[in-house]
């Protein structure tokens, strides 16, 4: 049993001070306010609970920084996903684990204490699959283990290269699965995680564009009590596509075939009909927004203020992992809703303060989107805990909500002190216990490959 004590802790019924939290075996087992420190670990500053990261491409970290050049013609992410192709084709195993665990480990620094990993990259260069088919997820589940953060592990069924059963490029060779080897690849996917403390596997369709109507079906019947995560409605061509296809758009076609419920993570949905925008809100599913990578990339703005309108989900990711940034993340799905509506505050739906009701909401659809018990510092949840620097200049004179505030719009990762992912001390001082040698090996992986 570990005891920690904090001068401010966010629970869930408010802010609470003098709050001790007794750790269990990964999970919070007690949480008192008015609490003395007697022989507990104490710190000074605020406790807020982790938040979910619930959709990254590890292997993308490599690329941060790659793209931002303009081709002959206009760029889109579809010229950025040409680039992606050649930089995966490069990468080996080895390779993956090192990006993945440097990511890792700047997303715990950043406050991020669980990820969902949308696992794509499953075999060798040349499209041949590993001796062992889930060789690539038990990297990915190695570099969770090393870096500490908790892993919901979603291996990628990609089969098509486009709606209608288009063929699968040579760019799209090493995540190409038929039906029957994924399902043999998702049990791989359970073997790879089965020592690691609170590993989740789910199922995760590419895309509609990279699935059929029937092999969609039986990946989803292949996991009837995990999350599943799907790519939807991200750009406007491939509503225009899915369109010529079926006569139908991405998410109308996807509620009219599948039973979505609050397993569901539906990743971007940036281009919804109002019609749409209310039935993902009115499912239970959960919006999966990556704010940063989907202004890089250009797909445009979610409706967020028409989706919380109708109750809606939504937690956030990094996606292609261009940048890590809990904050930023946050205020950019904020400011993309200003920009577009000329206004302010756009998503408190009550009044108060803008960044708590934004972080509430993140770490609940998280937690739901992830199928974790954490997103609260609470009994039973995980012990995901992020302390808050008393001494940053933007909290020196933080109190109650201005906390969280002063975190998401004037802050930075600098303002995150210490983090416990499943009560393992993973930060301190700001900095990852086993920062520098992942950050050696991390260094040397991306010389080779660039040079």
């Amino acid at each position: 049993m570990t005891r920690l004590w904090f001068e401010q802790a966010l629970l869930p019924d408010g802010w609470a001070a003098d709050v001790a939290i007794d750790i269990d075996g990964g999970g919070i087992a007690s949480v008192t306010p008015g609490a003395a420190r007697d022989g507990a670990e104490a710190y000074a500053g605020a406790a807020v609970p982790g938040l979910a990261n619930l959709h990254s491409h590890a292997f993308q970290r490599g690329m941060a920084g790659l793209t931002e050049r303009r081709g002959t013609t206009s760029d889109s992410f579809w010229t950025w996903r040409e680039t992606m192709y050649g930089f995966l084709a490069r990468l080996t195993p080895d390779d993956v684990e090192a990006i993945a665990a440097e990511l890792y480990i700047e997303m715990l620094e950043a406050g991020f204490t669980a990820v969902g990993e949308f696992h794509y990259l499953h075999h060798a260069a040349d499209g041949t699959p590993y001796d062992d088919i889930a060789e690539m997820a038990a990297r990915i589940a190695a570099a969770s283990a090393e870096s500490g953060i908790g892993l919901t592990l979603l291996p990628v069924f990609y089969e098509t290269g486009g709606f209608g059963g288009q063929p699968s490029t040579d760019g799209q060779r090493r995540f190409h699965n038929d039906i029957d080897r994924y399902l043999t690849l998702l049990d791989g996917a359970g073997d790879a995680v089965r020592t690691l403390p609170g590993a989740i596997v789910g199922v995760a369709p590419h895309s509609l564009r990279a699935v059929t109507p029937d092999t969609l079906t039986r990946a989803v019947a292949a996991c009837p009590d995990g999350p599943i995560h799907i790519h939807i409605a991200e750009q406007q061509k491939e509503v225009d596509d899915c369109l010529a296809w079926s006569g139908q758009r991405p998410v109308e076609w996807l509620f009219g075939n599948q039973p979505v419920d609050d397993r569901w993570c539906l990743i971007h949905s940036t281009h919804m009909t109002g019609v749409e925008t209310e039935a993902l809100a009115k499912s239970g599913a959960v919006a999966g927004l990556c704010p940063v990578t989907e202004a890089n990339l250009g797909d445009g703005i979610f409706p967020g203020v028409d989706f919380l309108g109708h109750g809606g989900r939504f937690g956030v990711g990094s996606d292609s992992n261009v940048r890590i940034s809990l904050p930023e993340e946050l205020s950019t799905l904020e400011y993309g809703q200003r920009l577009r509506d000329e206004s302010r505050n756009c998503l408190a739906t009550e009044p108060g303060s803008t960044g708590r009701q934004i972080v509430d909401r993140a770490l609940s659809g998280g937690a739901q989107a992830l199928g974790r018990a954490s997103g609260a510092i609470a009994p039973g949840m995980a012990a995901d805990i992020v302390r808050l620097d008393p001494d940053h200049p933007v909290l020196v004179a933080a109190a109650g909500d201005s906390w969280i505030d002063g975190w998401l719009f004037s802050g930075t990762n600098a303002c995150v002190a210490d983090v416990w992912a499943r009560g393992r001390h993973v930060v301190s001082g700001g900095r990852h216990m086993a920062r520098d040698a992942i950050a050696r090996r991390f260094a040397r992986v991306m010389r080779a490959l660039l040079e």
